[in-house]
């Protein structure tokens, strides 16, 4: 199932997809928010599926009529894992990491598909980073890495936009991260069944249409099995946390001559298990 966040009339509901081009509102099951259906648990998730086949039509909408948010819009963590592809080590002249490296970004940098990414105007070096992430479901410390799958609701798309002059200010790559709207997320949670194996997923990223990154998750340096081991060692993981696992070759900081975001561009970021989420630049004000 593909589940989402949604704004109609002026109220964000939960929704999950029916076909291609139907939006079911959750909201009939007294669920107020895709989190609150993350945290009931493999019940709601039934619930909400048997609501696919049965639900009146004034809960159906056209996903054409309606306005789709960030699926989980204020996440309580939004975790994001730096160098975690080979061959984004590679083009950064990076020695692989030993362990991985940890930063996260707020909530407010989190916006929905159709959002435009603001660039700032302290910065000159605003780049992009298409991301596969991951969706906790239920929670836990100290997850075995062999248990993985058990805590894994669901995955996403996150761009992880970058102000590559303010991440390199300092050590901490925080403030270079976490400007307002770095952080484009959807267009919906796939539900962790519908997909196999996360390590073998197409990843690309076009400006334009001018195709930027095009890689694939194997590349991926520590998969899910060791990030939910190692996070969950340190802090406890809980149900709707966002994991964005980092991102492959491609980025504008590393091509000659560089390439960093420029007002009136659209960015779409394409993971065709997952599907694409697309975001619009504009001059901050």
């Amino acid at each position: 199932m593909r589940f989402l966040s949604f704004e109609q009339g002026g109220l964000a509901r939960p929704g999950v997809l029916a076909g291609t081009d139907t939006v079911v509102d959750l909201s009939l099951l007294s669920c107020h928010s895709l989190l609150e259906l993350i945290e009931g648990g493999d019940e709601w998730v039934a619930k909400a599926a048997k609501l696919l086949t049965s639900s009146p039509g004034d809960s159906r909408h056209k996903l054409a009529d309606v306005k789709l948010l960030a699926p989980i819009p204020k996440p309580r963590k939004l975790i994001c894992v730096g160098l975690n592809y080979r061959d984004h080590a590679a083009e950064t002249n990076t020695p692989i990491p030993d362990v991985p490296t940890i930063f996260n970004k707020f909530a407010t940098a989190v916006i929905g598909p159709g959002d435009s990414i603001v660039l700032p105007k302290v910065s000159k070096m605003p780049d992009y980073e298409a991301e596969f992430a991951f969706v906790i479901g239920k929670g836990g410390r100290h997850i075995k890495a062999e248990d993985w799958r058990q805590h894994i609701f669901g995955y996403t798309i996150v761009n992880d936009v970058t102000a590559r002059d303010y991440q390199r200010a300092t050590s901490q790559w925080l403030m270079g991260k976490t400007f307002d709207t770095f952080a484009p997320m959807g267009p919906w949670i796939v539900s962790a069944d519908e997909i196999e194996d996360p390590h073998a997923l197409d990843i690309q990223l076009e400006i334009n249409g001018e195709i930027m990154q095009n890689s694939n998750t194997r590349e991926l340096i520590f998969k899910i099995p060791d990030l939910v081991a190692f996070l969950s060692s340190v802090f406890t993981l809980e149900p709707g946390d966002i994991v964005s696992t980092g991102t492959p070759s491609g980025v504008g900081v590393a091509r000659t001559p560089q390439r960093f975001l420029k007002a009136n561009e659209i960015v779409t970021v394409r993971i065709p298990a997952v599907g694409e989420l697309t975001n619009p630049t504009v001059a901050e004000a």
